[in-house]
């Protein structure tokens, strides 16, 4: 009985560690955007950041770039007042006569018993009626980095990347020309 139960129990702490492997960090896009703070082509130090423990994966430190800060954008959400159709719920009861038969006997002596009944049916459906308001999102909210000398590439300033929300909060609060390493969510801005 304890042979058992240590097994399940050390089944369950290998699945809660392979759980834990797969999620792993970030701001809850599901992706990896550590941003580690270095030192610029100055020479003057700007401290040693945060980074998000990824567990080293090879497709996170793929996609990630580095470069020095040269500005950030917040994009707010963007909202606009719009009306659809109104569903509502429309039920309708519905009766029918239902014939019952039930014979006894065999030959000449069978005898045939016919009944009736009603049955109810209830059937629902939506259906339009009128029009209601909603706010429709026009633009959806952005944060945005934009680095010079990308991948220690001179020729390459002036590049912007969209990043999640805690990328951008550390990318605010570094210097100016600090050397940021993140992975973006998408070029552009």
């Amino acid at each position: 009985m304890f042979g058992k139960r240590l097994i399940v129990s050390g089944a369950i702490a290998m699945l809660i560690g392979v759980l834990g492997a797969c999620s792993g960090g970030g701001d809850g896009d599901g992706v990896d955007n550590g941003i580690t703070y270095g030192q610029d082509d100055t020479g003057s130090g700007t401290g040693t950041g945060s980074g998000s423990g990824s567990g080293g994966t090879a497709s996170a430190q793929d996609n990630s770039v580095h470069g020095l800060k040269d500005t950030v954008r917040h994009i707010t959400a963007k909202t606009t007042r719009a009306t659809r159709p109104r569903l509502v719920k429309e039920c309708s009861t519905a009766t029918r006569r239902v014939r019952h038969t039930s014979s006894s006997g065999t030959g000449s002596r069978r005898k045939t018993r016919t009944w009736y009944t009603t049955e109810r049916s209830r059937s629902c459906t939506k259906v339009h009626s009128g029009t209601e308001t909603y706010r429709k999102t026009v633009r959806t909210e952005k944060w945005c980095v934009e680095l010079d000398d990308v991948n220690g590439d001179k020729r390459r300033d002036d590049v912007w990347y969209r990043v999640g929300r805690s990328v951008y909060g550390d990318a605010l609060a570094a210097d100016d020309h600090a050397r940021l390493e993140f992975s973006p969510l998408a070029d552009g801005c």
